[in-house]
């Protein structure tokens, strides 16, 4: 088995992000509460480890659904195409949405989804990313909730991957290249 040309240097703690999901959850519940109509809709692969943790930090009856979109494939640099990989089981019209995004980078991603479901007529739709980059936004649109503002670094760990890789990191690394 070859080692991979790259290392990771820790940027955000596990602990770091736990203690910011909890604060993300009261702003969640406190937005959403006498709801008994939200559903969490998380986008794959990316988002699940952020979505579990948040789900159980919630107070209030939430449903959750997936949709997966894909915009990089196994690159480091976004397509902007949007693919919708696999679509919600479940309907959404008439009832509050909160997208949950591992993170925001050019935006197309998220953009495209926002679209997407509107024409599913939602009661309310708001949107959440764990990581925004809005150095390398392309796209005018902003997640409701952040957890975290990151400068123009490719990272891994918490769900996120690079090649399929490194997405059991209990915290967000930040790849450093070292060569061949």
């Amino acid at each position: 088995m070859t080692r991979p040309d790259y290392v990771i240097d820790k940027m955000i703690s596990a602990k770091t992000i736990a203690a910011r999901i909890e604060v993300l959850a009261r702003q969640i519940a406190t937005e959403f509460n006498g709801s008994n109509d939200l559903v969490m809709v998380g986008l794959l692969r990316g988002s699940f480890v952020f979505i579990a943790d948040l789900v159980r930090e919630l107070t209030l009856p939430v449903e959750v659904d997936f949709l997966e979109v894909s915009s990089y494939g196994d690159a480091m640099e976004s397509s902007r195409e949007i693919r919708i990989l696999k679509d919600l089981r479940g309907e959404i019209a008439g009832r509050d949405v909160l997208v949950v995004e591992d993170i925001v980078d050019t935006g197309y991603t998220l953009a495209h989804v926002v679209r997407l479901l509107k024409t599913r007529n939602p009661a309310r739709l708001r949107t959440i990313a764990l990581l925004d980059k809005p150095s390398r936004r392309e796209v005018d649109i902003r997640a409701d909730y952040i957890g975290f503002e990151i400068p123009d670094e490719f990272v891994v760990g918490y769900g996120i991957d690079y090649a399929q890789r490194n997405r059991n990191l209990p915290y967000i690394g930040k790849v450093r290249f070292t060569g061949g």
